[in-house]
């Protein structure tokens, strides 16, 4: 299956705030070029799932405007961001080192702010793309409309499957800057 993965826009929050579950909008006119810009690239009728956050939610909209040929989308919590918990909306760089370093040493499982884990993100992340792959098939294509740690687990299962993330050093540092892309075969 080929996914195209699109990061929503650059959020409408000042610069180093940690923000993943939080529902906050983007940055109206940089999702209009976000979507001028994939726009031509995508082949008709393709299936599009949809992160049930704001941002990504704009985007979509604008994208639907601009090509409503765009199969029917639906709108799918398992590719919202990896929640934060406690650190939503916090700066980075006021979250204690001690944070940090607890996270990094059980970098798979410990609930970093308190609410969700990188292997519970991971999971319902696969079990989107299992989905999606049951839905258009092995040779087919789909569109999700998503964010920077969704795109990063959907790189990581497209090489490894489902295999558990052990360390932080397996996490996958490459994803789509807001308003890019990615494609993946999977």
């Amino acid at each position: 299956m080929k996914l195209w993965l699109l990061r929503h826009a650059r959020v409408v929050l000042p610069q180093g705030l940690c923000y993943g579950a939080s529902d906050v909008p983007a940055d109206e006119a940089l999702t209009v070029e976000a979507a001028q810009a994939i726009a031509p690239l995508l082949p008709k009728g393709l299936p599009v799932r949809v992160s049930d956050l704001r941002r990504a939610q704009q985007l979509h909209q604008t994208l639907r405007g601009l090509r409503p040929d765009l199969g029917t989308a639906a709108t799918d919590p398992r590719i919202r961001e990896m929640d934060f918990g406690s650190w939503e909306q916090t700066a980075w760089d006021a979250v204690p080192r001690a944070a940090f370093d607890t996270w990094m040493a059980d970098f798979a499982q410990h609930r970093f702010g308190g609410a969700e884990s990188v292997h519970e993100l991971m999971t319902r992340v696969a079990d989107a793309l299992d989905d999606t792959r049951a839905a258009v098939g092995p040779n087919g294509e789909a569109l999700w409309i998503t964010h920077a740690g969704v795109i990063r687990s959907a790189n990581y299962l497209a090489q490894h499957g489902r295999r558990p993330i052990v360390s932080v050093a397996q996490w996958p540092r490459e994803a789509p800057q807001p308003g890019e892309w990615m494609v993946l075969d999977v």
